[in-house]
């Protein structure tokens, strides 16, 4: 049978339901096993590196394992020989299992996990009569009162703890108001209020009874809570207390559970927290009514949570308001050069497309990126920056993707990677070209939309995060050497924006140099007018090897200083380094050769001598501790002259 545009698909099997869907094009072999040079990647220890292969051939769809160790299995037998697939068929290698249909709509439909008379669903509810109360006559109830009078006493209960919940300050308050209600309007005896966090963490907002009790509870087993938040629907779930879907960790036997209310709080298509109630009484259990008056609950406080979560945001905008125009301060300036930066950030921050940054160290690389950022649609996001540079290989794998408690040793923790913390946001990967080469391969992945695992884990993890790299390599090169992988290069190399050296807009200096001193001054308290003219002669002249950060590093210096209210030549200390083809700047010392250790001595000596042995300005100047210096001065045997 030949396939058609939407089909046909080898979609993931799992015990609860079904996984990924893979699209399968004919002309394409579908490799499966553990090597990264797969099309289906298997995080399967029982998987061989190149396990099997699904392809088309003479008007037909075929699987073959490719003499894998364990073997494959197709409908529960094993694969011996080269298999037709058809429409239903299941195969299985190592722990993982695939099925193939056409459409579809041809998979089985899987029933609800149900372990005999240990755990069942009652029923899932995504709304409630309370918030929309029918105007015609109800129905008596189960204890033979009228409805609309139980509908009444309800909407009394449900309009007081609206009450509670507008009155209340904080978040923690909100929670304590709502579980109170509930425990009083419903036949609850423990309850919990989980938000969920950045990086799909669950915390434990309050808890009632608090005390002791707190300690005791256990939250609903990851079964409930997985479908709750796929489907969105409050389930009310009996007998709980022997369900074996918990693990020992889980379990909640000690409370003597006998049914569970789980509702999720909704904001915008968002799931913000999760309510849990538990019903500890062997003679009752939770009723329609009370997982209804929930679902209400719920909805008011993901109001309440909105309204707050708004409250916050708009403070959280005005900080980054601020950040941005403090950003963008240090992007300033009237040269072509900044001015060409600055309108490819204005065209590609509103996008999503990944982009690298190219340029020297010093040059404001991170400062476009964040200018990115906080010009985009993700600026109410985390904004994660990551220096690929600064971690040993080893580490960037768990820095980049997290890892899970005993994935490796010192892992005492479970661990949120910054690509999860990234989620909604922007990640912003420094010195990309110093990445180890194999960490290289799992990035592209990422970037490729497949989802990652944490170290150590086996859970798949899919994020919503955009790229932002950054390097002052030429990564051509490095690709040429085999350092730097040629698919990962071009995928991050959507748009590729270019910064300018310092000495490429030297116009600038004026302007920048008047912005860091009116900071400085700023923050010091000291009355600053501006430079002399020699000294801004002088600043224009350098060819600034440190761009950027060498020019604000000086300014900070003379600042900090200066003896005048106006900054003339001898204030400015320039540096003798000298770019790489360059003539050394006007009025640097010759080379000479000497070792690093005879360097700092002479550096630091010239440096007390300016400021009259000063100690604390010295090591503020040199950047180090003053305890550093004393041992520098010690072990170089320092003498201030007489």
């Amino acid at each position: 049978m030949t396939s058609t545009a939407s089909g046909p698909y080898l979609v993931t099997r799992r015990d609860d339901g079904y996984g990924d869907v893979i699209p399968l094009q004919p002309g394409q072999r579908f490799t499966l096993g553990r090597a990264n040079s797969n099309r289906i990647v298997l995080k399967d220890e029982l998987a061989s590196r190149d396990h099997a292969e699904v392809y088309f051939a003479e008007q037909r769809w075929r699987l073959r394992d490719l003499k894998s160790l364990n073997g494959t299995r197709i409908n529960d037998d094993v694969l011996d020989s080269e298999w037709e697939l058809s429409p239903g068929d299941e195969f299985q290698i190592g722990k993982s299992r695939f099925m193939f249909v056409h459409q579809l709509d041809e998979l089985p439909q899987v029933p609800m996990p149900s372990i005999g008379d240990t755990i069942s669903i009652k029923k899932r509810l995504s709304s409630s009569r309370f918030l929309t109360p029918p105007p015609d006559e109800l129905p008596e109830d189960t204890s033979g009162v009228p409805s609309r009078h139980v509908l009444s006493r309800d909407l009394m209960q449900l309009y007081r703890l609206s009450l509670e919940m507008g009155s209340a300050g904080t978040y923690h308050e909100l929670a304590d108001a709502v579980l109170d209600g509930l425990l009083s309007a419903v036949k609850a005896e423990v309850g919990a209020i989980l938000t969920i966090k950045e990086g799909r963490e669950m915390e434990i907002t309050s808890v009632r009874p608090d005390g002791a009790a707190k300690r005791a509870y256990s939250p609903v087993s990851e079964f409930v809570t997985h479908e709750v938040m796929s489907a969105r629907e409050a389930i009310l779930a009996e007998d709980v207390s022997r369900n074996r879907y918990l693990s020992q960790r889980e379990s909640i036997t000690q409370l003597g559970a006998t049914s569970l209310i789980c509702a999720p709080v909704i904001h915008q298509e968002k799931v913000l927290a999760l309510i849990h109630l538990y019903c500890t009484d062997p003679h009752k259990s939770f009723s329609n009514d009370d997982l209804e008056f929930t679902i209400a609950v719920a909805k008011h406080l993901a109001i309440v949570m909105g309204q707050m979560l708004r409250q916050d945001s708009l403070s959280a905008e005005n900080r980054s308001l601020r950040e941005q125009l403090h950003v963008e301060s240090e992007l300033i300036g009237q040269s072509p050069a900044i001015k060409s930066v600055l309108e490819q950030i204005g065209r590609v921050a509103p996008t999503n497309a990944t982009v690298l940054i190219r340029g020297e160290s010093g040059s404001g690389k991170e400062l476009v990126a964040r200018a990115i950022h906080f010009s985009s649609l993700r600026r109410e996001g985390p904004f994660i920056c990551l220096n690929c540079a600064a971690i040993t290989e080893t580490l960037l794998e768990s820095e980049l993707f997290g890892h899970e408690r005993g994935a490796f040793t010192g892992a005492t923790e479970k661990k949120i990677g910054k690509f999860e913390a990234s989620d909604h946001g922007t990640i912003f990967l420094d010195e990309i070209g110093e990445m180890a080469f194999n960490t290289q391969a799992k990035l592209l992945r990422v970037l490729e939309g497949h989802p990652f695992e944490r170290v150590g884990g086996s859970t798949p993890i899919r994020v919503d995060v955009r790229v932002v790299a950054a390097t002052n390599q030429p990564l051509e090169q490095n690709i040429r050497e085999g350092k730097f992988r040629r698919d990962l290069f071009y995928r991050l190399q959507v748009v590729d924006i270019q910064v300018p050296a310092l000495r490429e807009r030297k116009s600038d200096v004026p302007i920048l140099a008047e912005h860091f001193l009116k900071r400085f001054a700023r923050e010091t308290g000291r009355k600053m007018r501006g430079f002399t003219p020699a000294a801004l002669a002088k600043m224009e002249q350098y060819d600034w090897p440190g761009n950027v950060r060498e020019l604000k590093n000086v300014v900070e210096r003379a600042v900090a200083l200066a003896r005048t209210p106006m900054l003339d030549l001898n204030d400015i200390l320039l540096s003798s380094l000298e770019l790489p083809g360059t003539a050394p700047a006007s009025g640097a010392e010759p080379f000479e050769a000497i070792s690093l250790e005879e360097l700092d001595k002479r550096h630091i000596i010239r440096t007390l001598e300016h400021t009259q042995w000063n100690k604390s300005q010295t090591a503020a100047i040199l950047g180090i501790e003053r305890s550093t210096l004393d041992r520098k001065i010690k072990a170089y045997q320092l003498k201030r002259d007489e």
